[in-house]
């Protein structure tokens, strides 16, 4: 079955850093920019739409968190992200 834009905006989440954190440290954690939304991030990575996947990897839309952006994120524990689920990875964006 085929995870639509629309159902998957239904399945975004909010979650606190020291929820995702034991996301990040499996490696299956990627942060989205604010740029992008994040229903078609999802639905773009479910279709396994490789060629658009990768030009936000290269272009840094897409990107697993850096070490200063987990060591403020530690600093402060309670940061609230979006987050959705497309298995086996998690997407966040950091809320405003």
């Amino acid at each position: 079955m085929s995870r639509t834009q629309e159902n998957l905006s239904l399945e975004i989440e909010t979650a606190r850093w020291e929820w995702l954190k034991p996301h990040n440290e499996r490696e299956a954690l990627f942060a989205v920019s604010p740029d992008l939304d994040l229903a078609h991030v999802g639905e773009r990575v479910a279709a396994d739409d490789a060629v658009t996947v990768e030009r936000w990897l290269a272009s840094h839309l897409l990107a697993r968190p850096t070490a200063a952006q987990v060591a403020e994120w530690d600093k402060n524990p309670a940061t609230g992200f979006s987050m959705l689920i497309v298995s086996p990875f998690v997407l966040i964006q950091e809320k405003e």
